[in-house]
Parts: structure tokens; C-alpha cells; sequence
């Protein structure tokens, strides 16, 4: 029992729960548990970045919001499929499957939001040439 100014005892008794359950401490992480870790986390981000792209593609096709929220709502459920799978090969298999599948659904003129580079209002208005700076100070001078 984990109270303010508790003690010792049920600390201990704690701890030993913990390696009789097999459990390992902090900081002894052993090398194959390390490099299965890592390899987990570089999944889990090729995760959310496959996420993302499918989402930013179903965009560039939907004509309507509503038909782009139906779109994600079956886009997410397809995700939620498998959210539960923890075999590496298989989330690799998975990851490899998807990524193909959103390199031939990609719209050929994907949506850029206006404002950002290779949209339509980006660098609208040019800089200032110099000379016409210069021109601008004299004037109120």
C-alpha cells in the first residue's frame, strides 16, 4: 500500500512482488529487449505517419466534408482492425501492405493548403525590389 510517508515495509514488499512476477527494474533493459524496443517505437511512428498521409490522401479525393468524414471514419476502423497485433513481422507486413496501397490510391494532384509552398496563394506578393526601396526613402526625405 503506497501511502504519503508510508513505510518501508510496504515498499519492500512491493519490490519483491515485482521480481517474483518476472518483472525487470529500470535501467536493466537488456540488449535484444533494447533493440526490440526501439524497433517498436519506429513502428509505432511509421504508424502514425502512414496515418496521416492516408488521411491528407482521402482529403485531396473527398469532394465534400461529409464525405471525407465517412471516408476517415472507415479509414480509422481500418486501423482499429489491427491495433491489437503485436507480432513485429506481421505490423512490418502490415506497414508494407498499407504504404503500397497509399502509393497507388495517391490523388495525382494531391489538396496543398493555399498559403503553403505549392499552394495557390504562396509567395503571392514578391518581396519589394530594391531599387524601389530606394526610390520609397527619397521620396520622404
Amino acid at each position: 500500500m503506497w501511502v504519503l510517508g508510508g513505510s518501508t515495509k510496504h515498499k519492500g514488499q512491493f519490490q519483491s512482488r515485482a521480481k517474483a512476477r518476472g518483472e525487470e527494474r529500470r535501467g536493466e533493459m537488456s540488449a535484444m529487449s533494447a533493440s526490440i524496443a526501439a524497433q517498436r517505437a519506429l513502428q509505432k511512428q511509421r504508424v502514425r505517419l502512414l496515418y496521416r498521409r492516408s488521411l491528407k490522401n482521402v482529403l485531396s479525393w473527398a469532394m465534400d466534408r461529409d464525405l471525407f468524414y465517412n471516408e476517415a471514419t472507415k479509414l480509422r476502423e481500418e486501423f482499429e482492425e489491427h491495433k491489437n497485433v503485436n507480432d513485429l513481422p506481421t505490423i512490418d507486413r502490415l506497414l508494407l501492405k498499407g504504404e503500397t496501397r497509399l502509393a497507388k490510391l495517391a490523388h495525382p494532384d494531391p489538396y496543398i493548403v493555399p498559403w503553403a509552398p505549392g499552394g495557390s496563394k504562396y509567395a503571392r506578393n514578391p518581396a519589394v525590389p530594391p531599387e524601389a526601396m530606394k526610390e520609397a526613402f527619397t521620396i520622404y526625405q
